[in-house]
């Protein structure tokens, strides 16, 4: 073995990075805290319903295929994927619906039909936005440890693209000219729990990312990537613990040696790697007196995302509407607005819906579906009371689900119900203030900005998921495993080598 790394939570990231360096090596051992595996991708059942916990459809498939490739494995063997068309259903706040595709012909009449005059701008952001994509995903894949390393020539080549002086509604101007359909290019600022008036223009490379490659359903539930990642860690020697919670990290020396678990047992490690969320991670891993960068009134001054306010419900019925769907407010910049400037719960909010019976059957008894309902709301910061609001603000979702949603009378159809507020994400599965898509993307916490793959606090211990470089958002997830095991490993390799010379003298 090349030495023994410890894991803390059995996220993606974690997930990713671990079954790398087994397949390199190492000792790999993964603690954690939940009774399952994947925190928030991955699935619970409700009787004979299935649901995904939080992310539904996957982009950029090759990122996960190529963690795979990196093990000398191939994703097919382990994970069904099938990709959804059309993309999303849409419903605008005046009830038109429109159904955007990444099939160039389908998407083309799709924006005649609702929106004539802008097929041109279309044709021009597939060409230019490729271009900008080619360029900012190099970038994304480096690792960023010191500040020389904006230097490196990705990094410099996409300065022009990052978008320092345009939000993301800004650059979606410059191809069309009616504002729904650059919100059906922008909305997606919301995987990143952003408002598309605040998000980096950059960030229009995920649109596009949607409209060339397509997205993809992981038959059976999301939660099948982190058992086949699992599945690979245990295949190449790796362990596992669940319901094993830890307490903090062991750090001698401004290294850390290993991990404290919350029955008070210790476990050494050559490498540590934090999979928690970041947020939580600082506050409550970290003895304060050890911290120089991240002290906790650094982590509260910090920008977080939006959080999400969750319905996921069991119906005796399917119903005849798309796989992924977005209900938009009628007034969707207030209402972004509302949940990242005022913080206050919206009256009319947009709605996530995934139906995803129409492509999965596994997910629910014949005749009978999941719908699964994420509603982008206000993170913790916003001190609202989620035991008083929870119950109202569902009676909201249900009735804008009936009357324009496609859903009707589906109060009279649910069999089994689960709700997720922001308190719960907080105070349930450890996610600093609730905000789901961790700490925000804004330029000052991205690249060299956020914090490090190879954590600067601490020798021996790195950081992988969304609070991290390159991001959140599952394929920048997954990339961060590869750039945190990539990491590792080159320490590691010079490790011995420094070690000689120091013998020598």
């Amino acid at each position: 073995m090349k030495g023994k790394v410890n894991i803390i939570g059995a996220g993606p990231g974690g997930l990713s990075a671990g079954m790398i360096l087994a397949n390199k090596g190492y000792d790999v051992e993964i603690f954690e805290k939940q009774n399952f595996i994947g925190g928030r991708t991955s699935i619970f059942n409700m009787g004979d319903y299935r649901f995904d916990l939080g992310p539904t459809f996957l982009m950029m498939k090759d990122v996960l295929e190529d963690v795979f490739k990196k093990t000398g494995r191939k994703v097919k063997d382990y994970i069904d994927i099938k990709e959804v068309d059309p993309l999303y259903r849409i419903v605008y706040g005046d009830g038109r619906e429109f159904y955007p595709s990444r099939k160039p012909d389908k998407m083309i009449s799709e924006i005649e039909r609702l929106f004539p005059g802008n097929v041109e701008g279309y044709k021009v952001f597939m060409k230019k936005e490729k271009k900008k994509y080619d360029i900012l995903f190099e970038a994304l894949k480096e690792s960023y440890i010191k500040p020389t390393d904006m230097l490196k020539k990705p990094a410099l080549r996409s300065i022009p693209y990052i978008g320092l002086n345009k939000n993301l509604f800004d650059v979606l101007g410059k191809y069309f000219n009616e504002d729904d359909l650059k919100m059906a290019f922008t909305f997606q600022a919301k995987y990143l729990g952003m408002s598309p008036w605040d998000c980096p223009g950059g960030y229009s490379i995920i649109s596009y990312i949607e409209h060339a490659t397509g997205v993809h359903h992981i038959m059976g539930g999301f939660g099948e990537i982190a058992n086949a990642m699992l599945r690979v860690i245990k295949e190449e020697g790796g362990k596992l613990h669940l319901n094993t919670e830890v307490k903090n990290l062991l750090i001698e020396d401004e290294k850390v040696i290993g991990i404290e678990l919350s029955d008070g047992s210790k476990r050494y490690s050559d490498n540590t790697i934090i999979n928690a969320d970041f947020g939580y991670s600082m506050n409550n891993l970290v003895d304060d007196k050890y911290k120089k960068k991240y002290t906790r009134e650094k982590i509260k001054k910090q920008d977080y995302s939006c959080s999400t306010y969750m319905l996921y419900l069991g119906v005796d019925k399917v119903y005849d509407v798309s796989h992924n769907n977005i209900i938009f407010s009628k007034d969707y910049k207030n209402n972004v607005y509302e949940i990242g400037n005022s913080k206050i719960l919206s009256e009319d909010p947009s709605i996530y819906v995934q139906n995803a019976v129409v492509t999965d059957k596994s997910v629910a008894p014949q005749g009978k579906s999941t719908i699964y309902v994420l509603v982008p709301v206000p993170n913790n910061t916003s001190n609202i009371d989620w035991d008083s609001e929870k119950d109202k603000f569902r009676e909201k979702v249900l009735d804008i689900l009936e009357t324009k949603g496609g859903f009707p009378d589906l109060r009279k159809h649910i069999e089994a119900q689960r709700m997720i507020t922001p308190k719960n994400w907080e105070e349930d599965m450890n996610v600093h203030e609730g905000a789901v898509f961790n700490l925000g993307h804004n330029i000052k916490q991205m690249l060299y900005f956020r914090p490090h793959n190879k954590f600067e606090e601490f020798d021996n211990c790195y950081l992988v998921g969304g609070g991290t470089h390159p991001g959140s958002g599952l394929p920048t997830i997954f990339e961060s495993g590869i750039i945190t095991s990539d990491l590792l490993e080159e320490y590691n390799k010079n490790k011995p080598k420094k070690l000689q010379k120091a013998s020598m003298l």
